[in-house]
Formats: structure tokens, C-alpha cells, sequence
């Protein structure tokens, strides 16, 4: 990664935002008593139930990992357990009340913090940059490729 006449070349632009992000993701996690992890979980299930073999897949995790993940929320009162009906080894991840609204709550303020990173940026350049984010993200609508993480 090297630096240019311009400023920073894009791979060294690219992980010096995924780090300013990640630190703005923690520090408003611990803002709202959430690890990084339980918020990232609160969001994905506010967005509707998701099976556990599915979320282990989404976090790149085992089972049993997520399991705890799970139980610690759950304990917390920000999510539930339920039988998926006609399986009854399977089981959905469901927000509860409190946590569709703490995830509501995360979700609007890491919103406001990550506008301020754009915020004194020119309307053409911020509608460039919204462009290539969506072409990056696009590209990749599962996350990262297993191999390219």
C-alpha cells in the first residue's frame, strides 16, 4: 500500500475506511451496551427471523458459536428462539420488542455517525462515491468470496 501525489492509494483508502467504520460500529455498540457482534445480529434478525444454520453462515461462524451469541442476547431480552413449524429440530432467531427497538436505535445512529464521514464532501464527489459503493457492493451482494476475506 503506498501513498500517492493525490493522497492514498485505493487498497490503503479502502482499509483505512473499513477501520474508521469498524471503530465507529464499536463505539456505538458500546454506547448502547451491545459487543459489536450482538449489534451486527439485532440488525440481521430486525430485518425479519433467520434460521440458525443461516446466521452461522452469515457470520462465518459454527453453530455452536452462534449458539452462544444467542443465549447471551437472548438472556439479555433482545431475542428469541423459535420452532420452525413442520421442523422441529429447526429454530428461528427472532428480535423481541426491546430489540427491534435497540436495533432501530443502533442502526439510526450509526447512520448519523457514518454521514459525518461524507459530510464535507462536494455533492458530485459524494454521488461518485455512492456509485462506486454500489458497484463494490454489488459485485459481492453475500459478502466476500471465502478465500478473498
Amino acid at each position: 500500500m503506498e501513498e500517492t501525489a493525490q493522497g492514498i492509494d485505493v487498497t490503503a483508502g479502502l482499509v483505512r475506511l473499513s477501520f474508521l467504520v469498524q471503530e465507529i460500529y464499536a463505539r456505538v455498540s458500546e454506547r448502547h451496551d451491545l459487543t459489536p457482534v450482538q449489534a451486527k445480529l439485532l440488525c440481521v434478525v430486525a430485518d425479519g427471523p433467520r434460521g440458525m444454520a443461516d446466521l452461522a453462515n452469515h457470520f462465518g461462524v459454527e453453530r455452536a458459536a452462534l449458539t452462544g451469541l444467542v443465549d447471551r442476547v437472548e438472556r439479555r431480552g433482545l431475542a428469541e428462539r423459535t420452532a420452525v413449524p413442520g421442523d422441529r429440530r429447526a429454530l428461528h432467531v427472532s428480535p423481541t420488542e426491546t430489540g427491534c427497538q435497540a436495533a432501530f436505535a443502533f442502526k439510526a445512529e450509526i447512520a448519523a455517525e457514518l454521514r459525518k464521514l461524507v459530510a464535507g464532501l462536494s455533492p458530485g464527489l459524494a454521488e461518485h462515491l455512492r456509485e462506486a459503493l454500489a458497484q463494490i457492493v454489488g459485485a459481492y451482494p453475500q459478502g466476500c468470496p471465502r478465500g478473498h476475506s
